[in-house]
């Protein structure tokens, strides 16, 4: 067999958080030394509410988590937390937090330990919960559940079995599902995951923190940059629909010799699938958010966080600008332009190119005043034909009668 199958089966805890596991009763010492690691790793200000649900019963204070966000305590500050919950179905002993005012009357009967709150919030009722108000309770909650899942996953090595070539590099707290596949020249940076069952082709490039999950395609080539997370069952690179007619009526396969490039910072939904490019590079510029089960086309050219929703298609060669929000089931054909911070709504086609800051809805796609004033028309169809029927039997009997009298 060429390369080399590795049969090692590791999963390392990082040591960091061994204090937690042995020092129960020194969390203050310990929390604050680990902390200051975190904040050495750029992960400032993250609360690293540490649970495994099988492993470790971690239990923090209300205190404690107000000294990390920097907060302050209405209530007991001794009160202690040892997981998380949705405000609704709060337990005692769960840490959760308010932040749309919709869901305010449930902080009254939520039997959560701590709810964080923005520091504008002024209760109207007694409490139950102590609370810890801080400038964005959104904000702070999902920096808890940022690092929770990061500790979560937080696995490391290679599992058996596996093959990867021997020309494959790869850096520091390195994970490999079994199953995975890994071809030649394959480059992967520190940080990276790749759950079982993936599969990475020839001279692939991948950055650092990313995150594939099981079943995962990424075919040869393909460049995948920092801070990415391919979602299962996504392929990345797989040839653009490039056929050419011929003079027997049947298509002859265009080969597909580009790759596909992801920037920083870029989603990939479950079961998206996204083109290599006949000549040259698709592209996902940075900060691209991809829904599930999305087809992007050979050549096709994403803008800097553009976010499209689920069963969006687009066709080959168009370009999308920046900041775009693209709804669900959007058609879009090839060869156009799309510009910047442009509002598509779900179920639109768009068959013409799209000037910046355009808000469109509908197939063909109008602009979003104008389809909304449309609309209004268009289900009333049947009653203004009923009307028009009317008028032209009125008027039929009118001209009747009037023929008559002469």
């Amino acid at each position: 067999m060429f390369g080399q199958q590795l049969n090692f089966h590791k999963y390392k805890f990082n040591s960091l958080l061994f204090p937690f596991y042995f020092h129960k009763t020194q969390n203050d010492r310990y929390l604050k030394l680990y902390l200051q690691t975190l904040y050495t790793k750029q992960f400032n200000n993250i609360f690293c509410l540490t649970i495994f649900h099988t492993f470790v019963h971690m239990v923090f204070t209300a205190g404690q988590i107000a000294g990390i966000l920097e907060g302050d305590v209405e209530g007991d500050p001794e009160i202690a937390v040892h997981k998380l919950s949705k405000i609704e179905e709060g337990e005692r002993g769960s840490l959760t937090f308010l932040a749309n005012p919709k869901y305010t009357p449930y902080i009254y009967s939520t039997k959560a330990s701590i709810t964080i709150v923005n520091k504008d919030f002024r209760p109207e009722q007694d409490l139950k919960t102590t609370l810890i108000k801080v400038e964005d309770a959104y904000e702070a909650f999902s920096k808890i559940l940022e690092f929770y899942n990061q500790v979560k996953n937080n696995k490391v090595g290679v599992e058996s079995p596996v093959f990867l070539s021997e020309s494959v590099s790869f850096g520091t707290d390195f994970y490999l599902g079994a199953f995975s596949y890994l071809g030649n020249n394959v480059t992967i940076g520190s940080m990276v995951k790749i759950y079982p069952n993936a599969y990475v082709g020839d001279n692939v490039s991948i950055g650092d923190n990313v995150t594939i999950f099981a079943g995962a395609k990424i075919y040869s080539e393909s460049i995948i940059g920092n801070n990415c997370v391919i979602h299962s069952g996504a392929v990345i690179g797989a040839d653009g629909f490039g056929f050419s007619p011929t003079k027997e009526g049947e298509f002859k396969k265009i080969p597909q010799t580009g790759n596909v490039i992801l920037e920083d910072n870029v989603d990939v939904g479950a079961g998206t699938t996204i083109d290599r490019a006949t000549l040259g590079s698709t592209i996902l510029r940075k900060g691209v958010k991809l829904d599930n089960q999305i087809q992007i086309a050979h050549n096709v050219e994403i803008g800097e966080h553009t976010v499209i929703a689920a069963q969006t298609g687009i066709a080959g060669s168009t370009k999308i600008g920046k900041k775009c929000m693209i709804g669900g089931q959007v058609g879009i054909v090839g060869h156009i332009t799309i510009g910047d911070n442009v509002r598509i709504q779900a179920q639109s086609g768009i068959g013409r190119n799209v000037r910046n800051n355009e808000v469109l809805q509908g197939s063909p796609a109008l602009n979003y005043g104008d389809y909304n004033k449309s609309y209004v028309y268009f289900k009333n169809l049947p009653k203004i034909l009923n009307r028009i029927d009317e008028l032209e039997k009125n008027y039929s009997h009118q001209y009747k009668n009037e023929t008559e009298n002469h």
